[in-house]
């Protein structure tokens, strides 16, 4: 009995020592930055659509306006740059990581600036054209970002990082989610009727808040330069930035690197694909801003946090690829019970716990899948090389989306909440055969070596 107390005591010291990892200063540091990251994401995709939506906009040409989110499937192409180019005075000041993250940032206030100064109903190509240059500077942020964390800390420590930047992702996802919708709630006439004004004292505090990213820009340390090899001329440059990152992936994992680009292209392709609808399906079946401020926004996005704290643990104790499939399955069961919730109407307890699920699973999703392409990577080619999985994670599922709107119209809710379920059935194949295949295994020691290259 002594010795079964003993075991459970130090099994419980063991999970606490594993959690304390997220107080070290890398783990901090990437919630300040994760909050830069997240806040832009709901500005330009969900809360957009929810605006779009209250100011008469159809859902058909909603779902199309996502495809402003397909640049972030389109990274890769100026990564190398990012990878590479020095900024005039900016990179010599404040390094190559940190420089381009100003930068970024910079584009992305402004382009939050020009949203909050036009009305969607009278002037929608505005609207479309301040989102493109929020999505650039975003997706250029993202670049930096990935590379600052990928070069911060050891693959041992990436899926705490990982957990740590999805809370202040996270977080900025309620600020720029439930917040827009408290801050336009607040400040509307009370007539009831759509009041742009509102919006765009919104968006303005938005663009205010990404000071948050650029202060930490500012405070943090520049990662440890990666010594780049001398090139002689123009041709060897372009060699080296274009064409060296994508050739040493498929080297290093031969023709498993086919498998591995289709689980990428496709894990997250149930969230994806749904999400798009989440906040018109919410605005149709009457929920609210407070409502969904409070429900979807706060405290679906504290269950993510949860999800993502659990997932960062669970894939350092049990391996990546368990927690993937296991992300994969609630992933997936979560978009069936929105199926359920369509049938209700108004039910705000069912939304509790429907939200409840979806972002419990999806947060622990996410952090298993960052774990994941994060090691895969190459330091040499941090940037260019994360760049290249994580747009093509959203290249097939943001271009999908696109048709969202559509298919609502044309078959209802119920079932595109079945059909986004249904989808994400051949993810489920890939990882069971790259499990069977030692895929991540067989590399294991291969992606060490290159991490220290």
């Amino acid at each position: 009995m002594l010795c079964s107390a003993f075991d459970v005591l130090s099994g419980i010291q063991s999970w606490l020592k594993d959690f304390r990892v997220y107080l070290e200063w890398p783990c901090l540091r990437m919630l300040f930055l994760g909050f830069s990251a997240g806040l832009p994401l709901l500005l330009i995709l969900g809360t957009l659509s929810f605006w779009l939506r209250e100011a008469g906009i159809d859902r058909s040409t909603i779902g199309y306006l996502t495809w402003v989110g397909l640049i972030y499937a389109f990274k890769w192409v100026w990564a190398p740059l990012v990878d590479r180019l020095p900024i005039p005075i900016l990179t010599r000041v404040l390094g190559r990581r940190r420089s381009w993250l100003l930068f970024a940032q910079a584009l992305i206030v402004i382009g939050l600036l020009g949203m909050a100064s036009v009305d969607p109903k009278v002037a929608l190509n505005q609207i479309v054209w301040c989102a493109l240059l929020v999505a650039f500077g975003s997706a250029t942020q993202d670049i930096a970002l990935d590379a600052f964390r990928i070069e911060s800390a050891d693959s041992d420590r990436q899926a705490a990082l990982s957990a740590t930047y999805q809370t202040g992702y996270r977080l900025a996802l309620i600020w720029s989610g439930a917040g827009v919708l408290w801050l336009a709630a607040r400040v509307e006439t009370g007539s009831g009727s759509y009041d742009v004004d509102a919006w765009h004292f919104a968006y303005l505090c938005m663009a205010v808040s990404i000071g948050i990213g650029v202060i930490t820009t500012l405070l943090s340390q520049e990662p440890v330069k990666v010594q780049l090899a001398k090139v002689r001329n123009a041709k060897e440059w372009l060699h080296q930035t274009l064409v060296e990152p994508f050739a040493e992936f498929i080297c290093r994992y031969g023709w498993h690197a086919v498998i591995i680009l289709a689980l990428i292209a496709i894990y997250r392709i149930s969230d994806v694909v749904m999400g798009i609808m989440a906040n018109p399906f919410y605005v149709d079946m009457g929920y609210t801003k407070d409502e969904v401020a409070a429900v979807s926004k706060v405290f679906g996005v504290i269950m993510t946090l949860v999800g993502a704290f659990v997932g960062g643990v669970l894939t350092m104790r049990f391996g990546v690829m368990r927690i993937l499939f296991l992300g994969a399955i609630l992933s997936a069961l979560s978009n069936v019970l929105f199926a359920w919730l369509a049938t209700q109407g108004h039910d705000l307890h069912g939304l509790i716990w429907v939200i409840s699920a979806d972002n419990l699973s999806s947060g622990i999703a996410s952090a298993a899948f960052i774990a994941f392409l994060s090691s895969l990577t190459n330091i040499r080619y941090s940037a260019t090389q994360y760049a290249l999985f994580s747009s093509m994670m959203l290249l097939l599922p943001k271009w999908l989306a696109g048709f969202s709107g559509a298919f609502v119209d044309a078959f209802g809710y119920q079932v595109f909440f079945y059909g986004t379920a249904i989808i994400g059935a051949p993810v489920l194949v890939l990882i069971w055969l790259a499990i069977r295949l030692h895929i991540v295994e067989f590399k294991k020691h291969d992606t060490q070596v290159s991490h220290q290259q």
